[in-house]
């Protein structure tokens, strides 16, 4: 059985951080989620090892969130972090990307789809984007897919280092928009500095029709545009409970990976996650 890195665990403590956005979703709204409950989920579910996400805290507590995540690395598999940070202004970026040195970060991110579109296409935003780059680090990109010219736009501007498009490129699945969403992705998948996430997409189903049957036509257009090299592979853990449960997702995503050859099924399963993250090779 191939042994998967979840590059896309969040977390949630809310005694130590606040989440203003799941006050309106009420699977999310109340209580914690952490690394304790989610290890009960997948017990024998064969997860190798963890990337925390950053978990869209509020603006004032991202830095915190990030302090306090790290503080959880090398526990309970979880092997660093994918930390928040704000490209889009010059004030504090570079002692925060320096700080983050200590922290275990292993990528950054900047919601991007709560965001005006604009916000990416500053000088600001992408001077500072390569100075993640010029450190070695990755670009998570979450964008809906109405937004992945925009996305695309981005990377043709700051070619010179790794991005990762989060969430399949968030399909609209329940509106059935599927040629727009696959055009985008072809468009994108020409940049060879970009892989994908699978990810986050039974949240975009309609509610009770998450499962292989629906998602195979949008997994069939990742490899096809992708290839198994540049897909990895997440659990959007807790937001993937407004889709399906975590291990059925696992369950899923096995399936769906279950007709390639055994290298292809281990490059999504965790060896893509490894080169693009820059984690320790799994031992021979």
């Amino acid at each position: 059985m191939v042994q998967f890195i979840d590059t896309h665990q969040h977390l949630i403590y809310r005694n130590h951080l606040r989440y203003a956005w799941t006050a309106g979703i009420p699977a999310l709204a109340t209580g914690d989620f952490t690394q304790a409950d989610y290890d009960r989920l997948t017990d024998g579910l064969g997860i190798a090892g963890k990337l925390f996400m950053e978990a869209g805290v509020d603006d004032a507590d991202y830095q915190t969130e990030a302090r306090f995540i790290s503080g959880l690395v090398g526990r309970h598999g979880l092997l660093g972090q994918i930390a928040s940070i704000r490209p889009e202004t010059d004030e504090g970026f570079d002692d925060w990307l320096d700080a983050c040195r200590d922290l275990n970060v292993v990528g950054f991110r900047r919601l991007l789809h709560v965001m005006p579109d604009p916000l990416s296409e500053t000088d600001t935003f992408r001077r500072n984007l390569r100075k993640i780059g010029a450190a070695g680090l990755s670009f998570d990109i979450t964008v809906l897919a109405r937004q992945l010219p925009i996305a695309l736009a981005l990377v043709q501007a700051c070619p010179d280092q790794v991005y990762v498009l989060d969430h399949c490129g968030v399909p609209d699945i329940a509106g059935g928009a599927f040629e727009s969403w696959a055009a985008g992705i072809s468009a994108i998948a020409h940049q060879p500095q970009v892989v994908i996430k699978l990810s986050g997409i039974a949240a975009y189903c309609t509610p009770g029709t998450a499962g292989v049957a629906v998602f195979a036509p949008y997994f069939a257009h990742l490899l096809a545009t992708f290839g198994p090299s540049r897909i990895l592979w997440g659990s959007d853990w807790p937001v993937v409970n407004l889709g399906m449960t975590l291990p059925d997702w696992i369950a899923a995503t096995r399936e769906l990976i279950g007709t390639l050859s055994p290298d292809e099924q281990f490059a999504i399963a965790q060896g893509n996650a490894r080169r693009v993250y820059r984690l320790p090779q799994a031992a021979a």
